[in-house]
C-alpha cells in the first residue's frame, strides 16, 4: 500500500523490539514510517510508535542519551502509540517495581502481570473498532489494572483492559505488528491525521 497523500512521516522507536515490523505495518496502513534513534529525529515526526521491549533497559538507553526528556516533551503535544513495554513507558503509574515513566496515559500498569515467556498467548476478542474480533499475540504482557475516567477502552482480555486511547495517545498490552490485521496501526495513522 502506498503512503496516504499528505500525510507526514510517522516514526518507531528503534532502540528494542521489534521496530521493523511497526514500520512495516504502518507502511500497510498508508502511512509513511522511519526509524527514531536520536532526540533530534523527532522533530521530524507528526506521530510515534514506541514499541516492546524491555521497558527498563529502555529508560536507561533513553536516560544515557539524553533521550528521556525530549521524549517526554515530544508524547505531550504529539500522537503517540505504545506497545507491551512502550504501553509501560506511557503510564501514569506503574508496578512490579515501581519505575519512571512518561504518564501521558492516566492508567495503572504492572509489568510481566501474565506470567514468564512460556505462559505468552494468542487471543480473540470482541473490539470496538470496526470489523470484527481482533486477534491479540501477548508475550510477558503487562495488566492494565485501573484506567482513568478519559481513556477510552477499545478491547479487553477477559475483564482487563488491553487496547485504550486517551486524546492523541493510544496503548495496547499486546503485539499487533505481529497479527496481519492492520486495523490498530490504521487507526493510528487515522489519529495522527485527526490531530495535524
Amino acid at each position: 500500500m502506498t503512503a496516504t497523500p499528505g500525510l507526514g512521516r510517522i516514526g518507531v522507536l528503534a532502540i528494542q523490539g521489534d521496530y521493523a515490523a511497526h514500520a512495516e505495518a504502518l507502511s500497510d496502513a498508508g502511512a509513511s514510517p522511519f526509524l527514531v534513534r536520536k532526540p533530534e529525529q523527532l522533530q521530524e515526526s507528526e506521530g510515534l510508535i514506541l514499541p516492546g521491549g524491555e521497558s527498563t533497559t529502555m529508560l536507561r538507553f533513553l536516560e544515557k542519551h539524553n533521550f528521556f526528556e525530549a521524549l517526554r516533551s515530544y508524547c505531550g503535544t504529539h500522537p503517540v502509540f505504545g506497545t507491551c513495554a512502550g504501553a509501560i513507558l506511557l503510564s501514569r503509574e506503574v508496578r512490579n517495581p515501581a519505575q519512571q515513566s512518561l504518564a501521558v496515559l492516566d492508567v495503572v500498569i504492572e509489568r510481566n502481570a501474565y506470567g514468564r515467556q512460556i505462559d505468552s498467548a494468542i487471543v480473540t476478542a470482541d473490539t470496538e473498532l470496526a470489523g470484527g474480533p481482533l486477534e491479540m499475540v501477548f508475550i510477558r504482557a503487562p495488566r492494565i489494572l485501573s484506567v482513568g475516567p478519559d481513556v477510552e477502552i477499545l478491547a479487553r482480555r477477559d475483564q482487563d483492559p488491553v487496547l485504550i486511547r486517551q486524546g492523541h495517545a493510544m496503548a495496547a498490552t499486546f503485539h499487533p505488528e505481529l497479527s496481519l490485521d492492520r486495523r490498530i496501526h490504521r487507526a493510528f495513522v487515522e489519529l495522527v491525521r485527526s490531530k495535524r
